[in-house]
Parts: C-alpha cells; structure tokens; sequence
C-alpha cells in the first residue's frame, strides 16, 4: 500500500512570536514564576493557571492593558520553550489555552486589525496544538474563535472599499488563514469520525482555490491523508470520497496540483480500497481507477497491482497475458517479475506462471541475476512434484555454471538450501540414495578442493548417506574431506568418532570424543556461524555412548556418558546419562574378578556420589527453567537409593566401602517423601555406616578420631530417626536400642569419653537388657586404648546375674563372666593386697562354687582348674606376706575346689594334699613363733 504523501503540517499559520513592544509593565503572580530566568518547575504552575482559566465563557471580560500583556508574555515564553522540546505538547497546548483565553477575555469592543490578528494567530494555532494532543473538541472550539475573528478581520478590510493590490494581498492572506482553519477543522472532523462535517470543510476549502490556487496540491495531500486514515480504519466507503476528491482536487489545477507520480499513488490507493472492499462488486471502478494511475504515471507497482486485481477478480487468460506482456515491454525489473510469477502460481495460474517465467528467462538472458530466475523455476518444479523435471533443470544449471553462465555466490546459496531441504526429506523418509543424490548436486557446485565449512557439512551429510547404504568406503573418504574443510568443529568429530566405532578403532574413538570434549567447552565452536546449542552437543555425547554400547565398547560408552553429565545442563538427561553409567558399572561389576571388583565399585562409589550432589543441587535451583520435578527427583533419588543400599550389603568385606555406600543410600532416601519403610531403610543404613566405620577403627594401629566422631554422627541421626519409627508403633521386640547404645559405647570407649559409664546406665535401662550386651561392653571397656575395670565389672556382675536367672543358664558363658571379674578383682603384687580386695574376689568365688555345685558336670573343667590356681597362689602370697589366717584361709578355698575337678582331681588332690599339709604345719610354727615374741 502506498504510504503518506507528507505530513499534514501548518504551512501559512506561522508567525509564532507576537510584538510586545507596545505595553508596559509585567504581570505577576503565576506568569511571573514561568518568566523567572532560572525556574525549572513549569509543571505545577501550568497545571495552576489551566485550572483557573477554563475558557472564555466562564472568564469575565475585562479590558486590562496588564492582563493581555500577560496573555502575550505567556504566548512568547511557550514559544521560545517549544525550542528544544523542553515542554510536552499537553503542556504548550495549556499554556496557549491560557494565553488564547487572557487575550479575548481583553478584547475591545471595537477590536483593532493587529488585536484581531493576534486573535487568529493564537486561536488557530491554540486549536492546532489541542488537535496534535488528540483533543479534537477542545481544538474545535478555537477553530471557531479563530474563524470568527478571521470573518470579522475580513469584514473589516471588506468594509474600507478601497481596491488597491495591497489590499487583494491583504485580503488573500486572510483567506489563505481561513483555508488552513477549514482544514484543521475537517482534520477534527474525521479524527471524531464525522465524515460529512469534513466534507463540507472541504468543499468550502475547494470554493476557495478560485482564489487560492496554489493551494491545490496542499488540499489534494490533506485529502489523501484523510483517505488513509479511513482506510486504516477499514471504513472503505469514506476512504473512496476522500481518495476521489483528492484526485479530483489535484486535477482542477495542474500547474499547481500534485505531479502526476503523486496522483498515480492517490489512484492505486484508490483501486486498493476498491479491491478490498469487494474486488467482485467494484471490480470495474478498481480496474480503471488503477489503469487511470498507469496512465498518469506507468510504475511497477501499479502494473503489478493490476495484474493482482484481474487475478483476484479472475480475468480470463487473454487480460492476463496481456498484462504480462505489458510489464515486460514496460521495463520492469527481474525481481518484479518473479514476484509476479509467483503471484501467478499463488492464483493457480500455473501454466501461465511457468510460461511466463521463461519469457522472463529469456527476456533477461544476459542479466547476472538471471540465477534467481533458475532457482524459482526449480523451486516451482519442486512444489508441484515433478522432480524428474526439476532433476533436469538442476543439471542444466550446474553444466551453464561451469561452462560460463556463472551463478552468483547468493543464489548458488538459495540453491543449496533447496537442495540440502530436498535430500533431508529423503534422508527423513529413509531413501538415502534420494538424499545422496540431491547432497550430490549441491556438491557439484564446489570447486576440487575448495575448503570452508559448508563444504565440511555437505561431507558429513553425505557420510551419513553412505553408511546407511553400507558404502564404508566412500563415508570413510567423505569424512575425510570433511576433516579437511571443518575440523574444528564437534560434529565433524562426532563422524570421526562413529568411523572409528565402525572400524572398532577405539583409540581413534577415544581421540575424537577428546576433541569433541574440548570443542563442546569452546563457546566459539559453531555450525555455519550459528554457535552450537547445548542440547545439540549433548544429543551427540548420547549418541555416541549409544553407539559404542551397540559396539561392546563399554570404556568408551562410559567416557561419553562421562561427558554429557559433565556438558549437558538439562537436569533431566544428567541424570538419565547417570542411570545408564551406574547399570554400566554394575555390569562390569558383576563380570570382573576380585582385584578389578574394588576398582569398579569404587567408580560406582563416585558416580553415586555425583548423583546425590547433583540431586541435592537441582532440588535447590527448581525453577520453571527446569528440566525436572519435585517428583522426578524423588523417583530418581529412589532408585540410586536402592543400588547404594545393595552395594553396601555386598561389600561386607570392605568396611569403607560398605560404610559409603550406607551413607549414600541413607542421603538418597532424604531426597524421597517420608514413609514408614524409608525410615525403616534409613535406620539399617546408618546403623550398617555406624558398624562399618567402627570395624574400620577395630582394624587399625591408631586411634581414628575422625572416623568415630563420624560413627558418633551416624549413630545420633539413627537416634533420630529410632524415635520417630518407635513413636509410630509395631516395634515390640527390637534391638535398635541395645545396637546404638552398644555402638555408642564402642566409639566412647576408644576415645576414653568418661560418657561411657551413662552409656551402661541407659543398658540397664532398657526392658529386656541382653547379657551378650553387657558381656560385650565389658569387652570394649578393657579393649585399648580404653581402660574402665570399674565399668566392666560392673556389666559382668550384672551379666552373670542375668545368666544365673535364666531357666537354663549358659555355663559357659557364666564361667567367662566370673573368670575376667576374678582376673580383673585379684591382686597382681604386694601392693593390691587389700582386705576389701580380698573380700571382693572371695564373694566371686562362691558364686563360681555354687554354681559348680549347682551343676558339676556342665562346668568347664579348665575353668575349675583356673579357679583352684589362682586360689591357690593367692594362698602363697598372703602366706608370704605373713597373713597366715587368710593364707590358710585361701588355700583351703583351693583344696574344696579339687572335688569338683573331676577326671583330674586324683592327680592334682595327692599333690595338693602334700603341699597343703606342709603348708599347715609351717603355718603352725608360724604361729608358735609369733606367740613366743608377744
């Protein structure tokens, strides 16, 4: 559509600052504030002054000489303002509403030519600037004032008579004012959409180019805006009167109307609105009215918009042709004709369209853009499905390129977009030698040996043809040339690599997925100058892993899997890549031989613990830029939960690693809602890490600090997580309990945390208190580094009260018991010889004879052995300290027990007998001698 003949400006209405020389005196107040030299704040005091004059009817008139000075001082500062655009056009249309306002409020009953004057000047330009602010009644308003005073002006000249040509001059300049006033007003009109309104501004507008001739085209252009703008608005019916008036008025005076270009742009209009209105109903008034323009002025786009209007309108072939042979004899250029074939084609005029189109060929053989002509014709070939034909004009174009009708480097391009479009739809639809053929044409327009990186893609495309035809050969030499002209870039490498596969080079694989790594790092690796997508190099490291998985290259599908966790940030494909690198992983696993088996598991340990951070990071960063869900991550963290979890059960022979792989499963089960089997998990996997890394202590020649502050950690969690299951229900028997408290134990005991001694109160405690527990604290309490002997006998003295209350009490295990409390209680040199000692390790004793004697035949003959021993050799040792009445005391407590020695007491009771009888008999003497010195 044609634009805008210019804009609709004031052309005569100009004489902006008005003479201020004749009045004395400055207004003050609110004026006064605007014309200070360095005040800036013009907004408050506009807005004040537009509220408290409102308009002339509401604005008493007063005939005050400072008032209208005033009213000037304010039409001159908004003058000299609008320099630079310091005020919005709101604010200088308040501004002249004011000033417009202040001055008729001043006018004279008998006003003077130069009162009126100014009156015009600043009512017309005041309804001008409301009429840009889009305030259409307000600018009507000073339109009629203005009017008035013009009327009253010209009355005034009328009325002194004299004929003079100054005077016709002066006249003439005020009807030149009124023309510009009528026009304003007919723009108000249309903007209010009152059509007719305009139209009688107009034809008063037109009364006057009489006189006004020169005029002419100024009111021709305001007509064709206002033809525009109903056109716009879809009002076609008003578009076409003022498009025809602005024809007609351009027509009344040819020396100064329009140029006939102009009037040839107001008739296109004009048969454009005609044409869309309803093209079938005003099919004749759009046809003339366009040929009328080509007459005026013949231009392309008027013989185009003919040939539109006759097709739209469905002309017969014979005005068709016609116009088509009338375009060409005009001279139009190649560009226009194509856009007219295809114009041709959009109609379903196709025989016309290829007839036309190799006129044009012919008509402009010589021209070196005759290539856009070929590609339109192979283009159009294509669209209507005659590929045979398309195939012949393709070659034909190739043979001229190189035999002197040498294509352009653009449409050599648009030709290689058609082709590479043409082959990827054979190579979508799996007819690879289609695709091969047309990558082959496309080919055919390079140079031997002509590198740059289209040349690199072709390659590659057409190494994917040939080895999906299982040409290995000829994809192996195209790559190569694709090497040559694109190396640099990741899908070349991505074919090097699938070569390689194919070949089962996987050192060659391994180079190019290096390369492949370091290109998808390089923000400046781009395909044809478009950098390449994060997603494109991710689907490639998928593929690639893929690929050497359906080869059997395990290493290598772990590498490439390896990078896209590392490049892709789509959490989604992260996370699947880690899935399928864990069942890799497992795979090898379940393959390899003991010694390798660590070196796998170890992997696993990592890519687990890649997983869990990666999880964790994603569940903090959720965003509707991601790539996964709440839920999503949930599933996922299941599911790795699981493998940790059956990892570490099968690690039993390796503490770190079962402690690990613990920790993990119980990490993966935060990352899961909370129920009563994950908690459940959670307890076993932190229990199994607690167990694990206290095994790892037991295991080694130094004190691991850290490694039981980590235990300690594990344990009070499990803590945790214990009383939220037992607050739930259903654990009635359970050893949770005992197994915290006992670990707990263990890793206070080999820090030597006096906490331990609290840890045994909480045992005893508990409902049902295990002697295999306490038996196993004692234990731990003499394990070194730790030393608590209190500690220990304390849980064996209450283990052995325990066994002693049991139905069918373990012996031997009682035995034990009773053995380390005797051990621990007896003393071990001269020192330790104590009353309360002795009187400690003598209670032991009977318990260990009443249970003998309870059950002779279930004790431990060694044991009842061990008893007699140390009896007796506490026997000695008081004997030798001169406590001959607990010497005897002792040894006789060794005699009573050789009774119970069964198959040995013959051989030890005759030894004992004789040493036991001169014992006494020295302990007789002992006596005597001690009586005889008292």
């Amino acid at each position: 559509m044609d634009n805008r003949l210019g804009p609709r400006v004031d052309r005569t209405i100009d004489r902006d600052r008005l003479d201020t020389s004749s009045t004395e005196g400055f207004p003050a107040g609110l004026t006064e504030k605007l014309l200070q030299k360095h005040f800036t704040n013009y907004d408050e005091v506009i807005e004040k002054l537009y509220f408290e004059v409102s308009g002339p009817e509401g604005f008493p008139k007063v005939l005050n000489p400072q008032l209208e000075e005033c009213a000037i001082q304010l039409w001159n500062w908004a003058v000299t303002k609008n320099v630079g655009a310091a005020l919005s056009t709101s604010h200088k249309a308040k501004v002249r509403h004011v000033a417009c306002t202040l001055l008729y409020c001043c006018e004279p009953e008998n006003p003077t030519e130069g009162v009126i004057r100014k009156q015009i000047l600043m009512a017309s330009k005041t309804g001008r600037t409301w009429l840009d602010c889009r305030n259409p009644q307000m600018a009507d308003h000073f339109f009629k004032l203005a009017v008035k005073s013009v009327e009253a002006l010209y009355s005034q000249l009328t009325s002194r008579g004299d004929g003079s040509t100054d005077m016709s001059s002066v006249k003439g300049d005020v009807e030149k004012d009124l023309l510009h006033i009528l026009l304003w007003q007919a723009e108000s009109a249309i903007t209010q959409g009152d059509n007719q309104m305009a139209i009688a501004y107009i034809q008063r507008c037109k009364d006057m180019l009489l006189r006004l001739p020169k005029d002419t085209a100024y009111i021709s252009l305001m007509c064709y805006n206002f033809g525009i703008e109903t056109y716009n608005l879809k009002k076609f019916k008003e578009s076409t009167i003022w498009l025809c008036q602005s024809y007609e008025i351009g027509k009344m005076n040819r020396k100064y109307g329009p140029e006939s270009e102009a009037l040839a742009k107001v008739l296109r209009l004009l048969a454009t609105v005609y044409s869309e209105w309803d093209c079938e109903k005003f099919q004749e008034k759009a046809v003339n009215a366009v040929t009328l323009a080509n007459k005026e002025c013949v231009s392309a786009c008027g013989l185009y918009l003919k040939l539109k209007i006759l097709l739209t309108c469905g002309a017969l072939e014979s005005d068709i042709r016609a116009e088509l042979e009338e375009m060409l004899q005009s001279g139009v250029t190649l560009e226009v004709c194509l856009v007219t074939v295809k114009l041709l084609e959009a109609n379903d005029r196709e025989t016309l369209a290829f007839e036309y189109l190799k006129r044009v060929c012919q008509h402009f053989e010589s021209s070196p853009d005759l290539g856009t002509a070929l590609v339109l014709h192979i283009e159009l070939l294509l669209q209507r499905g005659k590929e045979l034909l398309a195939k012949q004009k393709i070659e034909d174009v190739i043979t001229g390129h190189w035999t002197g009708k040498k294509l352009t480097q653009q449409t050599i391009l648009s030709l290689h977009v058609m082709l590479w479009d043409k082959a990827s739809i054979h190579f979508e639809a799996q007819n690879y030698s289609e695709a091969l053929q047309w990558y082959n044409y496309a080919l055919s327009f390079f140079k031997a040996g002509q590198a740059e990186p289209l040349l690199g893609k072709l390659q590659r495309n057409r190494a994917s043809c040939f080895l999906q035809l299982k040409q290995l050969e000829k994809a192996k030499e195209a790559i190569k040339e694709a090497e040559r002209c694109d190396p640099d870039t990741i899908f070349t490498q991505f074919s090097v690599y699938k070569m390689a596969m194919l070949e089962n080079n996987t050192e060659k694989a391994a180079e190019a997925l290096t390369a492949m790594r370091l290109l998808a790092k390089d923000p400046e690796a781009s395909e044809d100058g478009v950098l390449v997508s994060e997603s494109a190099a991710s689907y490639l490291f998928s593929l690639a892993a893929q690929t050497a998985l359906e080869n059997g290259e395990q290493e290598t599908a772990k590498k490439a899997l390896e990078i896209l966790c590392e490049k892709s940030r789509n959490e989604a494909q992260v996370l699947m890549a880690l899935r399928c690198l864990v069942r890799l992983v497992l795979t090898i696993i379940e393959k390899s031989n003991n010694e390798m088996r660590d070196v796998h598991s170890d992997a696993l340990l990592q890519y687990l613990k890649t997983v869990s951070f990666f999880i964790t990071t994603a569940l903090q960063t959720l965003s509707h830029h991601s790539h996964v869900t709440v839920e999503q991550c949930a599933e996922e963290a299941n599911w790795f939960r699981k493998i940790a979890w059956n990892m570490a059960l099968q690690c039993e022979s390796s503490p770190d690693r079962m402690r690990d792989f613990s920790v993990l499963s119980y990490q993966f089960s935060q990352m899961c809602p909370p129920n009563q089997t994950l908690l459940m998990g959670q307890r076993t996997s932190l229990l199994m890490a607690a167990a694990a890394s206290l095994e790892l202590c037991r295991n080694s020649q130094s004190v691991q600090t850290e490694e039981l502050a980590q235990a300690l950690e594990h344990i009070q969690i499990c803590g945790e997580v214990w009383k939220i299951l037992k607050a739930s229900g259903g654990f009635p028997v359970d050893p949770t309990d005992s197994l915290l408290l006992l670990y707990e134990f263990e890793a206070r005991a080999k820090l030597n945390d006096p906490k331990v001694e609290t840890l045994l109160e909480c045992v005893l405690e508990l409902d049902n208190v295990e002697t295999k527990v306490l038996e196993t604290m004692a234990a731990l309490a003499m394990e070194p580094p730790a030393y608590f002997p209190q500690l220990c006998k304390k849980a064996l003295r209450v283990a052995v009260s325990l066994h002693r209350k049991q139905p069918q009490p373990d012996l031997a295990r009682c035995s034990k018991c009773l053995h380390t409390l005797i051990k621990l209680s007896l003393p071990n040199g001269v020192t330790e010889v104590k009353a309360h000692v002795l009187e400690e390790v003598w209670d032991y004793y009977e318990e260990a004879l009443s249970i003998i004697a309870a059950a002779p035949d279930d004790f431990p003959e060694t044991e009842t052995l061990w008893l007699l021993t140390r009896a007796w050799n506490t026997g000695i040792l008081l004997y030798s300290l001169a406590q001959y009445p607990e010497a005897e005391k002792w040894c006789g407590l060794a005699m009573s027990v050789i009774r119970h020695l069964g198959s040995l007491q013959e051989s030890y009771e005759t030894q004992m007998s004789n040493l036991y009888s001169t014992i006494l008999d020295r302990l007789d003497k002992a006596k005597t001698n001690i009586a005889i010195e008292d």
